[in-house]
């Protein structure tokens, strides 16, 4: 516990000293381009050392170590065809079975695609990083490997979105999806929640989310459809989490509050701008409020239809899946909400109030980290433990 702490103390020092909007110089690298570039090699090298270095950590390591050796064995496994390729072809290049460098490679792509996702389209890094590792989500990535990795790429893929760039939002949503299919979703669900929805609309949506209360057999038999392996397991006994229910529907009072604050001053927001854009005119200031004003939906959809599915979609099997692609937004939608609050006052109380419920809930988290489940701790490392034996070598 002790080790997840003071990394997790260290990299949002860290991630404190960048700043992902920099003035920028012609031919000439800044102090703090300079200060950002070493940072962020410094938090990438010690999240990405952690995880990859780390053994029979994580609810299904063992699990996973199993399903690559009956890859390489050529027998039948409830994996994507992007995972089955990657075992191949590792396990190939090392000549034996090594799932370390498999769980490596995992730890490097997925950090990689989270602090791509976070530097690029966070409106303040620092926070934007202190957030995902409080909130458990590169903790988490220890478990469900592929899983992920899916969501750090739909966590990437939103600034597609919001460009409404969707040729390039398809494709890398189904290069994703060869590692973990459960990424589809996001295709129709982050297209709804960057619509600009009217009143009626938004009633009719309503209308439909009331027949997830009396149609929930026939749901049941889709999901069974898409995922047969699912069929007479526990994966069907659905589930749901008061916890992000409450930080769904808490997100969404902070964001109606500050939209109501920012309507009432009538202040333009966003205010970065490059440092060869000329001063501000009243056609950039439209602009930016215009880009403000389409993020804020859409991060406000995203939570939206976060609750809706914790709410109605309970008997959905593993809804926190689905769930989680539509509120790791939050770790964006946050750092903007606070940016956007023109009291400096209101503004320190509110910073000071997430980063508390932050701390509290990566408490929480750690507290239960060797229960079934989480199974982060105790921290074990190949350099001093060896691995068990996997299901096929006990039989």
């Amino acid at each position: 516990m002790i080790l997840y702490i003071t990394v997790a103390v260290v990299t949002a020092f860290l991630a404190h000293q960048v700043d992902n909007h920099p003035k920028r110089q012609l031919y000439h690298l800044t102090r703090q381009q300079l200060c950002n570039r070493v940072c962020l090699t410094a938090i990438f090298v010690i999240l990405f050392l952690l995880s990859a270095c780390r053994l029979n950590v994580g609810n299904d390591y063992a699990k996973y170590v199993e399903f690559m050796h009956l890859v390489n064995c050529d027998a039948y496994v409830p994996t994507e065809i992007g995972f089955n390729l990657l075992v191949k072809l590792l396990y190939g290049l090392s000549g034996y079975e090594n799932f370390l460098l498999v769980f490596a490679f995992y730890s490097f792509v997925t950090a990689l695609f989270f602090l791509l996702a976070m530097y690029e389209q966070s409106d303040e890094f620092g926070f934007t990083f202190f957030l995902f590792m409080t909130l458990g989500y590169y903790f988490q990535t220890f478990s469900t490997v592929r899983y992920y990795l899916a969501l750090a790429v739909a966590l990437y893929s939103m600034k597609f979105v919001l460009r409404r760039q969707w040729g390039r939002f398809i494709v890398l949503i189904l290069l994703g999806a060869t590692f973990h299919k459960s990424l589809l979703v996001v295709i129709p669900l982050y297209f709804l929640a960057s619509l600009t929805w009217k009143k009626w609309q938004l009633a009719i949506a309503a209308l439909f989310c009331t027949t997830f209360l009396f149609m929930q057999e026939y749901y049941l038999k889709l999901v069974v459809f898409l995922y047969p392996t699912y069929e007479d397991t526990e994966y069907l006994e659905g589930g749901t989490s008061y916890i992000s229910i409450l930080r769904c529907a808490a997100v969404l009072c902070f964001a109606g509050l500050v939209y109501l604050w920012r309507k009432r001053e009538g202040t333009v927001v966003d205010d970065d701008r490059p440092a060869w854009r000329p001063a501000h005119t009243e056609e950039y200031k439209q602009a930016q409020a215009a880009l403000w004003n389409r993020r804020f939906w859409f991060y406000c959809y995203l939570n939206l239809g976060a609750l809706i599915l914790y709410v109605f979609c309970s008997f959905l099997p593993i809804i926190s899946r689905i769930g989680y692609y539509l509120m790791v937004s939050q770790i964006l939608f946050l750092p903007m909400l606070v940016k956007a609050v023109p009291d400096k006052r209101w503004k320190k109380l509110f910073r000071a109030g997430i980063v508390l419920a932050a701390v509290l809930y990566f408490a929480m988290y750690l507290k239960k980290g060797a229960n079934d489940g989480v199974l982060i701790l105790p921290y074990r490392t190949f350099f001093f433990h060896d691995m068990v034996n996997i299901l096929s070598e006990v039989n």
